[in-house]
C-alpha cells in the first residue's frame, strides 16, 4: 500500500470519528432509509454498452493530492449538465475533503442539476460512510481493495447493496482483483494507475480483462487520454470507463467527454 494511501485511510478514521460525534450512526440510518430511489449506476452502464456505446463515467474532480487544483472554476452541478449533454452514463463525484478539495454538498448539487445515476468517490472504510452515502443521494460507492481486508468488503458492499446502492470494487493488480470477485458486485473497476509508483499504463486493464467473469462489468480507470484509447480499449471489448482529469482541465467538460468517447 503506498504512503499516501495510508495517510489518506488514518485521517478518514479520524473524519468518521468525528462525523459520527455530530451525527449519530441510527440518526444517519434512518436519513439513509428515507432517501429518494436510486438511479440505477451498474443498470445506466449496461443500457449504454447494450446501444453500442461506450459507458463513461464522468468525473467531477477539484484536486488531487499529486496534480493540487486541477479545476480552479469548479461548478459541480454546471459539471453535472454539461457532462449530461456531452453524453455520459454516469457521474463520479470526489467528496474527499482533506486530499481531494470534495464536499459532499458536491455530490448533491451534481445530482440534483441531472438525472445521472452518481457515484461517491471517497475513500469508505466503515459502514458510517455507506449510510452516509445512501442519505447523500448516491447511487453507488466505491470500494478500493488495497484500503480494505476480505471481512471489510464483504461487510461494506453487502450493506451498500441492502440499501439498494450498487458498489465499484477497484483493484490495481490480479491478486487484487482475486479478492475482488468474492463479493458479488456487479462493477469491478482496474485502475491503471499502479499505486507505488503512480505510472499509468492502460496494459495493466488490457492483462486483467480475461480474469474477470462475463457476468460483471468491468470499468476502466485512469489514463484514457485520447480517442485511439478508447478505441483500443473497446477493440479488446472493454466498453466502460471512469474518465476525470482530462475533462477537469477542459474549458466544457462535457464537450471535452463528446470529442473523446462520441466524435468518430
Amino acid at each position: 500500500m503506498s504512503d499516501i494511501l495510508n495517510t489518506i485511510l488514518a485521517r478518514k478514521a479520524v473524519e468518521i470519528a468525528e462525523r459520527s460525534a455530530r451525527v449519530p450512526l441510527a440518526e444517519l440510518a434512518a436519513r439513509a432509509v428515507d432517501a429518494p430511489p436510486t438511479r440505477g449506476f451498474a443498470d445506466s452502464l449496461n443500457a449504454a454498452i447494450a446501444q453500442g456505446e461506450p459507458a463513461v463515467i464522468a468525473e467531477v474532480k477539484k484536486a488531487s493530492p499529486s496534480k493540487g487544483v486541477i479545476r480552479a472554476e469548479f461548478h459541480p452541478a454546471d459539471i453535472a449538465v454539461s457532462y449530461e449533454f456531452g453524453g455520459a452514463a454516469c457521474l463520479s463525484v470526489l467528496t474527499d475533503v482533506d486530499f481531494f478539495q470534495g464536499a459532499d454538498a458536491y455530490l448533491q448539487q451534481a445530482r440534483e442539476a441531472c438525472t445521472l445515476p452518481v457515484l461517491r468517490k471517497d475513500f469508505t472504510i466503515d459502514p458510517y460512510q455507506v449510510y452516509e452515502a445512501r442519505a447523500l443521494g448516491a447511487d453507488c460507492i466505491l470500494l478500493i481493495v488495497a484500503a480494505l481486508d476480505d471481512g471489510q468488503l464483504v461487510e461494506l458492499s453487502s450493506l451498500a447493496m441492502q440499501l439498494d446502492m450498487d458498489v465499484l470494487v477497484e483493484v490495481h493488480d490480479i491478486d487484487e482483483l482475486e479478492r475482488a470477485l468474492q463479493v458479488p458486485v456487479p462493477l469491478i473497476g482496474i485502475n491503471n494507475r499502479n499505486l507505488r509508483t503512480f505510472e499509468v499504463s492502460l496494459d495493466t486493464t488490457l492483462a486483467m480483462k480475461d480474469a474477470v467473469p462475463k457476468d460483471r462489468l468491468l470499468v476502466t480507470e485512469s489514463g484514457i487520454l485520447v480517442p485511439e484509447d478508447v478505441a483500443r480499449m473497446r477493440t479488446a471489448g472493454v466498453n466502460a470507463f471512469l474518465v476525470g482529469e482530462t475533462f477537469m482541465r477542459a474549458e466544457e467538460p462535457g464537450e471535452a467527454l463528446r470529442q473523446l468517447f462520441f466524435a468518430a
